[in-house]
C-alpha cells in the first residue's frame, strides 16, 4: 500500500450553495429565485419537489458547521443567495440577510473552516428574470451592485471569493430548457452566456474596487473533456472538438485569452447564434485572476454514430453502478490541459468533485456503506497528488457535497453527500465517506493502491 502525502498547506473541504441546503425560501424577506419558480413547473424536477425546504441550513447551520469540523475540514464552500441579499434583486438590502451570512461566517471562522463564497451560484432573482435576466445586458451592472455589497459586508472575512459558479449552467437554462429559467433558444444560450461572462468581469474590478488585501477572487468553471470513442474516426474528433468548443473553452478563451476562438464564432454565425458583443466586451471578461476554480467529474465520449455502439460501456472503460464511468484520470487530463492550452500559473483549487448514489440507503446498524464513492474520491485524489508532483499548483480540493441535498433538476434523487439527510426528519448521519474523508483531511495523507472499483 503506498501512502500519498499532500502538502502541508493543502485545503480539504466540502462544497455546497445556497439554493441547495439554505431552504427557508420565504423567510425573513428573501425574495424568489428562478428555481423557486422553475421548480414549479409540471415536469421540470424529476421527483416533483422544490427547494423550499432542502437541508433547512437555515436553520441548522450550527449543526451542518459542527459536522464540517468533526470531520476536519479546512474550508467550508458555500454561496449566497442573492435574492437573500436583495429580495428584488437590486435597490433595497435585506439586514436579515445580510445578519444570517454573518453568522454564517463567524461559525466557520469559529470553527476554524476557512470560508470559500460564491457570489452567484445558478440563483438569479425571479424578480430580475421578469425584467429578462441573463439576456439583458443590464444584468451586468445588477450583478455589480449585488457584488459590491458582499465586498463591502463581508471582504474582511472571507479570503476566497468566485465570481460565478458553472457559467454554462446559465447557458443550459437559457438554450437547452433543463434549468431554471427553462428557455429553448441556442441564440439566447449564447447571449445569456456572454453577459455572464461580462458579470464576472465587472465582479473582479469590482473586488479590485474594494482593495481587500487578504482576500483572492477568481471564477469556476466546470470541466468535462470531451473525447472521440473512436479516435481513428474523423467524425468522433470533429464532434469532440466542437463539443470542447462550445462548452468549457467558450468561457476559459474569454477569460484567459480575451477572445472567442475561431471554431466557435464559425458555429454561432451558421447557427444564426452570435451574441450582441460591443466594442470593450472581452477586455471587460479578460481580467487578471488570483485563483481558478476547477469543478471536475468525469470526462465524456462522442460518437457519431451511437446507434452502431450498442453498449457504451464496453468502449468507455471502467463504470460503477451509478451508470458513470470511473475515469478519475479526467481531473488531471484537466489540470495538464489548462496549464498547455492557457498557461495557467495561478492557483488551482479543485473545488468540486463528486459522485451520487453509491449504495445510500441507512443498514441496520447505523450506517451508510458508500464504498464506491471512497474509491471515486481515492482515484481523484490520487491524480491531483500525480499533478502537483508534476508541478501543478493546486492548493485545495472540495468534495461535492457536504450533505445531501436538492439536486437542482434531479430533486431529491441524487444523493452526492458525504452525509446522508433524511429529507423529511432532517436527521443527518455521517456515511462511511465521510468518515474516510475525515481521515484523509486528518492526516493529509491517502492510502493508495493500483485498481478500484
Amino acid at each position: 500500500m503506498e501512502k500519498i502525502r499532500f502538502p502541508k498547506d493543502f485545503i480539504f473541504g466540502t462544497a455546497t450553495s445556497a439554493a441547495q441546503l439554505e431552504g427557508a425560501a420565504g423567510e425573513d424577506g428573501r425574495g424568489l429565485s428562478i428555481w423557486d419558480a422553475f421548480s414549479r413547473i409540471p415536469g421540470s424536477i424529476a421527483d416533483g419537489s422544490t427547494p423550499e425546504n432542502a437541508c433547512d441550513m437555515y436553520h441548522r447551520y450550527e449543526e451542518d458547521l459542527d459536522l464540517a469540523k468533526r470531520m476536519n475540514l479546512d474550508s467550508f464552500r458555500f454561496s449566497f443567495s442573492w435574492s437573500r441579499i436583495l429580495p428584488e434583486g437590486k435597490g433595497k438590502v435585506s439586514q436579515k440577510g445580510i445578519d444570517f451570512y454573518k453568522r454564517l461566517i463567524d461559525g466557520m471562522r469559529k470553527r476554524d473552516l476557512i470560508p470559500n463564497a460564491t457570489i452567484y451560484h445558478w440563483d438569479l432573482p425571479y424578480e430580475l428574470e421578469r425584467l429578462g435576466g441573463w439576456l439583458n445586458r443590464d444584468v451586468v451592472d445588477w450583478y455589480g451592485e449585488y457584488a459590491s455589497i458582499l465586498y463591502r459586508e463581508f471582504g474582511d472575512t472571507v479570503p476566497l471569493w468566485a465570481t460565478v459558479n458553472e457559467p454554462i449552467a446559465t447557458y443550459v437554462g437559457y438554450a437547452l430548457g433543463g434549468f431554471a429559467p427553462g428557455f429553448k433558444l441556442e441564440k439566447y444560450g449564447r447571449q445569456a452566456n456572454h453577459h455572464i461572462l461580462l458579470a464576472h468581469g465587472e465582479g473582479i474590478r469590482r473586488f479590485r474596487q474594494e482593495n481587500l488585501k487578504d482576500s483572492k477572487a477568481g471564477i469556476v468553471v466546470d470541466v468535462w473533456q470531451h473525447y472521440p470513442l473512436r479516435p481513428e474516426n474523423e467524425k468522433d474528433c470533429e464532434i469532440a472538438r466542437l463539443e470542447n468548443e462550445k462548452t468549457f473553452r467558450s468561457y476559459l478563451n474569454p477569460i484567459f485569452k480575451g477572445c472567442y476562438r475561431q471554431e466557435l464564432l464559425r458555429y454561432m454565425e451558421e447557427k444564426d447564434c452570435m451574441p450582441v458583443i460591443k466594442d470593450g466586451d472581452m477586455e471587460r471578461i479578460h481580467q487578471p485572476l488570483d485563483f481558478f476554480g476547477l469543478n471536475c467529474y468525469n470526462r465524456v465520449l462522442d460518437c457519431a454514430e451511437p446507434e452502431s455502439v450498442p453498449d457504451r460501456k464496453k468502449n468507455g472503460g471502467n463504470f460503477m453502478e451509478n451508470g458513470m464511468e470511473f475515469y478519475p484520470k479526467a481531473v488531471y487530463e484537466a489540470v495538464k490541459m489548462l496549464k498547455k492550452d492557457y498557461q495557467l500559473t495561478i492557483p488551482i483549487y479543485i473545488t468540486e468533485n463528486g459522485t451520487c448514489n453509491c449504495n445510500e440507503r441507512v443498514q441496520e446498524d447505523g450506517r451508510i456503506r458508500d464504498e464506491q464513492r471512497i474509491e471515486y474520491i481515492r482515484g481523484n485524489l490520487y491524480w491531483i497528488a500525480k499533478a502537483i508532483e508534476e508541478g501543478a499548483d493546486i492548493r485545495g480540493y472540495y468534495v461535492w457535497s457536504l450533505l445531501d441535498n436538492w439536486e437542482w433538476c434531479a430533486g431529491f434523487e441524487s444523493r452526492f453527500g458525504l452525509v446522508h439527510v433524511d429529507f423529511d426528519t432532517q436527521k443527518r448521519t455521517v456515511k462511511d465517506s465521510g468518515r474516510w474523508y475525515a481521515g484523509v483531511a486528518g492526516s493529509g495523507e491517502l492510502d493508495w493502491k493500483e485498481g478500484g472499483l
